[in-house]
């Protein structure tokens, strides 16, 4: 993240939802939900059941507990030659292997009981993805169990990674072995570490390796499917991931859960402690800086640029297109530097609409043609700029013959619209519904398609209002028409409650 940009984190807690805001210069970043029912599955930890496996997928889905059963890819599990790891006990081992990876089929059959992670949460109608390797996240490490490697941020620099990893092991070697691990394991140092003392480090060492010691044993007395480890709450989760040198201040609305949250951060981040703030102004805290609002455009498909050009955002089960357009814009001296201003302008309002929304997978940009070769480079290069303070990482590629530019943006929760709306109960998500016209030849040919199998007294027809005000007028000449040719009367009956494309033909 730039130096220069200074953050605000703003909390909004009620008993059924937490609303964690990231706003820079008075503009919001990002926008975080949890729902007390419906929290986030990534980083737990579960004992599951295999239930079914899939040699041509090289797959197997995992029953853990869920709605749907898990998806577990050969390449998310963990493969290591040598003695079953302690960490997963003698009910829940990885499968090994000596030389090698080795297929799905080898490593794990039904009915096996296995130690997981969810790695990705269900999104739409996949369940969730798993891995066997587990990882614990602490305040300024990663615990990996089954490793005995040590590895440090590439944000650290070069000269410093080295010495942390050196006084990683050697804390690493003073601790006493912790009850029921076989084996010390391994760490990925985070960047929060970069200036943690010898004291700090070994604290979140032994934390992270009594909190692994504590999933065993569970693992050995719990059935399966059952919970091990759940990962950290939202507020949590802010100050352990959220809080940089940037943060100025994190306020919360709530009084409780600020000093349940204090308690928590004086233990384990002490820094991002001091940046809390119980807030008690009368209005509520998101007013502060329109963000219900922001949240009410995030969920619109239109985004307006300062300039006058807007940008169109579609979001799609395979992927998310964003088309950008020149709008009223009209400020440049020629047609080239308008069009260049503005998707310079897009590309500004791209990277933070994916960080708002949480676009993950695939983004397709079709940005306005630009003739000149600097400009596509210059709107690129503005792009990935932008992108660098984005928390999830984007891989951006160049222009393709097309003229359009691919990201990949790492998916791992759902995005902001999914977790908040869901598709049109009339339209099925698709945007079209059928016009009054054509839902009013489909009942003429309904009408017809009846009256040749039954010899009702009257036919009845029962549709939205603007399908019956469209029979009563301009269409009245051809039910009259199908009424004479079938010989039978056809009323009508309006009902308010039925959408446009909605009608039933009662036979009285």
């Amino acid at each position: 993240m730039d130096a220069f940009m200074q953050q605000d984190i703003l909390i909004n807690w009620s008993p059924q939802e937490t609303r964690a805001a990231v706003v820079e210069h008075g503009v919001v970043q990002e926008l975080h939900i949890e729902r007390t029912l419906q929290r986030g599955r990534v980083g737990n930890i579960y004992l599951g059941k295999v239930v079914r496996v899939l040699p041509g997928m090289q797959s197997a889905f995992v029953d853990i507990g869920l709605e749907r059963a898990a998806f577990l890819h050969v390449a998310d599990v963990w493969q290591r030659g040598g003695e079953p790891d302690g960490v997963e006990g003698v009910r829940a081992t990885a499968s090994l292997a000596a030389t090698g990876p080795k297929p799905i089929e080898k490593l794990v059959f039904e009915g096996q009981t296995l130690m997981v992670q969810v790695i990705k949460d269900p999104l739409g109608s996949k369940g969730a993805r798993l891995s066997t390797q587990i990882s614990i996240a602490g305040r300024m490490m990663v615990y990996l169990p089954q490793d005995d490697s040590i590895g440090v941020s590439q944000k650290i620099p070069l000269p410093q990674r080295d010495v942390l990893r050196e006084r990683v092991q050697q804390l690493q070697a003073q601790l006493p072995p912790e009850p029921g691990l076989n084996r010390p394991g391994g760490y990925i140092v985070r960047t929060n570490a970069e200036d943690a003392s010898d004291a700090e480090l070994e604290q979140d060492m032994r934390y992270l390796r009594k909190a692994c010691a504590r999933i065993r044993e569970l693992s050995l007395r719990q059935p399966a499917p059952s919970l091990l480890h759940q990962d950290l709450s939202l507020l949590q989760r802010v100050l352990r991931d959220m809080v940089d040198e940037t943060t100025q201040s994190i306020r919360i609305d709530s009084q409780e859960q600020y000093q349940l949250l204090r308690d928590f951060g004086e233990e384990f981040m002490p820094a991002a402690a001091e940046k809390l703030q119980h807030y008690k102004g009368e209005r509520p805290i998101f007013d502060l800086f329109s963000i219900d609002e922001e949240i009410v455009r995030a969920l619109g498909r239109r985004v307006d640029l300062k300039s006058g050009g807007y940008v169109v955002i579609d979001q799609t089960e395979a992927l998310t297109t964003i088309d950008v357009n020149t709008g009223g814009f009209v400020g440049a001296r020629n047609f080239d530097e308008t069009i260049f201003k503005t998707n310079l302008e897009a590309a500004q309002a791209i990277a933070r609409q994916a960080r708002l929304r949480n676009l993950g997978g695939i983004i397709i940009v079709d940005f306005i043609d630009m003739v000149r070769p600097e400009h596509q480079q210059g709107v690129l290069a503005e792009l990935r700029r932008q992108l660098q303070r984005d928390r999830i990482k984007t891989m951006v590629g160049d222009f393709s013959q097309l003229g359009l530019v691919e990201l990949t943006r790492k998916r791992t929760r759902e995005s902001l619209a999914r977790m908040l709306s869901e598709p049109c109960p009339t339209c099925k998500g698709t945007g079209m519904v059928k016009t009054p016209r054509s839902v009013a030849y489909d009942i003429l040919r309904e009408v017809l398609r009846e009256a040749r199998q039954f010899h009702p007294q009257e036919f009845r027809v029962i549709a939205s209002p603007q399908v019956i005000e469209l029979f009563l007028d301009e269409e009245s000449q051809h039910l009259a028409g199908l009424s004479e040719f079938i010989g039978k009367p056809i009323s009508l009956q309006a009902e308010a409650g039925l959408a446009q494309d909605q009608y039933d033909i009662v036979l009285m």
